[in-house]
């Protein structure tokens, strides 16, 4: 796999690029004066990422059950030693580094390894956090984020394509994003009507949650868009399952509903394209330009004909925080219809350099600006 720099077009979503099957990473359009290169490979399944102390990245996954511990010890921005330091788990998606602890979020527990980058070749007894939450599988799988008031937030998705959870099955923590504080106690929707949020990310300047939202099925190929989506009042309501996109009212679920009555998205990203992590650009390696700017991830369709996403999306924010720009950023994980790659999550490594991962071919890319 090579290195390349290209020109990279703004588009609202993702296009397929033309690229031959067997894609390399000369395919792969990017911005002038970036580079993409493997950071990792032979990671099945590669999910949510977190970046610890010392560098260490840490990749969980969903059908292998493990989570991998990824170490450049050489310098040469290509890990040389790998780790599997959980393993046996439910679908253990989600991880995120706080205080020197991996914080590892399965499908109806969150576990916390302690001092895990001192112990990568004999990690330490897993200590339970909750195993309070859902046992729901479906939309189940957690994405972990610290938020500025040191409790721990994640999604708790629909466990339906596009049902009511709250009334189907009696549960108002399904459908929310919620947060506990580090103990796992007051565990509390934060915010509700949320279909499947599996990336969360706090504005680094005015601690604003950020976060995406895949939209239902079944309502053909151009609708609903699915969203990013910004809060501003903690309780509030998106929508889900009643309005979707901002202002698509639901065929099963949106009789009488106003859409004003929801909070709307701040940027739909495209029907089917599935939003997944996110991050804000918080290094000093990229241009100036790029500080505090939202890069989003669109893993790309699943049940659409002409397939969209397979790409990083640039956000740029305007001093409101809403969206000024909505760009293409990294594109070419995709041929005539079909996934040759499908990025899932973002994070800002140490050197300032961008980590994203990809489930379908286990691999973690790192993209860094060489000017």
């Amino acid at each position: 796999m090579k290195k390349m720099l290209a020109t990279l077009a703004a588009t609202t979503v993702c296009a397929l690029s033309s690229v031959h099957a067997d894609v390399s990473l000369d395919k792969i359009k990017l911005p002038d004066g970036f580079s993409i290169s493997v950071y990792a490979e032979g990671v099945p399944g590669a999910r949510t990422i977190a970046v610890g102390d010392k560098g260490t990245l840490f990749v969980g996954t969903r059908n292998p059950g493990v989570v991998h511990a990824l170490v450049d010890t050489d310098g040469d921005n290509k890990t040389d030693k790998a780790y599997i330091v959980a393993e046996g788990l439910d679908t253990p998606n989600g991880v995120a580094f706080h205080d020197g602890a991996l914080y590892v979020g399965a499908i109806n527990r969150i576990l916390r390894y302690d001092d895990i980058e001192n112990h990568l070749d004999s990690p330490p007894e897993a200590v339970v956090v909750t195993d309070a939450l859902p046992t729901e599988a479906a939309h189940g799988s957690k994405y972990l984020a610290f938020g500025p008031d040191e409790r721990i937030y994640f999604g708790i998705g629909a466990p339906c394509d596009h049902c009511d959870p709250t009334v189907d099955y009696q549960d108002d923590r399904l459908g929310t994003i919620t947060s506990m504080k580090l103990d796992g106690s007051d565990i509390k929707p934060y915010v509700s009507g949320v279909r499947n949020s599996v990336g969360l990310a706090w504005h680094p300047k005015n601690d604003t949650l950020y976060f995406t939202d895949n939209g239902r099925d079944g309502l053909g190929d151009d609708s609903p868009d699915c969203e990013l989506n910004r809060v501003t009042e903690p309780g509030s309501h998106f929508g889900n399952p009643y309005i979707h996109a901002g202002d698509v009212v639901d065929p099963e679920h949106g009789a009488g509903k106003n859409p004003d009555d929801y909070v709307k998205p701040i940027q739909n990203v495209g029907p089917h394209a599935t939003p997944m992590g996110l991050a804000f650009y918080t290094g000093s390696q990229f241009p100036k330009e790029y500080k505090n700017n939202l890069f989003v991830t669109l893993k790309g369709s699943s049940n659409r004909t002409i397939k969209i996403g397979y790409c990083i999306k640039r956000v740029v924010l305007d001093k409101k925080g809403n969206v000024a720009s909505f760009e293409d950023f990294a594109t070419g994980w995709a041929y005539k219809g079909e996934s040759l790659g499908r990025p899932v999550d973002v994070k800002v490594a140490l050197d300032g350099s961008l980590l994203m991962s990809d489930e379908q071919s286990g691999v973690v890319y790192r993209i860094a600006y060489t000017g």
